[in-house]
């Protein structure tokens, strides 16, 4: 996932992806996923947003995973939290009463070692994979997920052509081929994303769809 690529950005502050008041979408429609507070949700490709505080305040427990160390220290330092610091396998974990970060490679989250998750919240991590890493990552998830977990994806479509990634382009069709076998889809939003703000066009993309997916893991024993 090129890793060296995002701790380059993380450590030269080049960090203009970081929605540093959240995103909008997940306050609206994370309550369609009807999770018990207790809920364990997993934050892949986590930066250091504010919705993994906005998770927490609502009782869930939130584990994010994140290449960029630096990332977790400011995430931790920004919400006026203390966290603890250690080793655990192959990571860094910072974590504190409700919100663990893991610092490492997405793809080294074995859950052999670590509890599965009844929810996952992916604003960021999909969009960030170019195409041949997507069918690992979603197989990936799928298998750190209990039965019947859900996920709120967020993800942009638009005329790649137009623009490099990240954020790559991810369709309907590209969610589908991604998770239809393990999932039902439902699309639970679409929306202009030119017509939030003018940082898109800038790049020069001419139209651009933001869609709010809920993925619901079929029941697996």
């Amino acid at each position: 996932m090129e890793r060296d690529f995002w701790i380059e950005r993380w450590d030269n502050q080049q960090i203009g992806f970081h929605q540093a008041e959240g995103q909008p979408l997940l306050a609206e429609f994370w309550p369609a996923l009807a999770l018990p507070a207790s809920a364990k949700v997993l934050v892949p490709l986590c930066g250091k947003t504010p919705d993994m505080a906005w998770l927490a305040a609502r009782g869930h427990r939130v584990t994010g995973v994140e290449f960029s160390e630096r990332a977790a220290r400011d995430f931790f330092a920004e919400q006026g939290r203390t966290p603890q610091r250690n080793v655990v396998d192959d990571f860094i974990c910072y974590r504190d009463e409700t919100i663990e970060i893991r610092v490492g490679d997405f793809f080294a989250l074995d859950p052999e070692t670590i509890s599965r998750f009844d929810a996952v919240y992916d604003r960021a991590a999909l969009i960030a994979l170019p195409p041949e890493l997507r069918a690992r990552y979603a197989a990936h998830l799928m298998g750190r997920l209990r039965p019947a977990a859900t996920v709120l994806l967020i993800a942009m479509a638009y005329d790649q052509a137009e623009m490099d990634g990240p954020p790559f382009a991810v369709s309907s069709a590209d969610v589908q081929a991604l998770y239809g076998r393990d999932c039902d889809i439902e699309t639970l939003f679409e929306h202009d994303a030119l017509s939030i703000g003018d940082h898109l066009a800038a790049k020069g993309l001419t139209r651009a769809t933001e869609s709010v997916y809920r993925l619901t893991r079929r029941y697996q024993a």
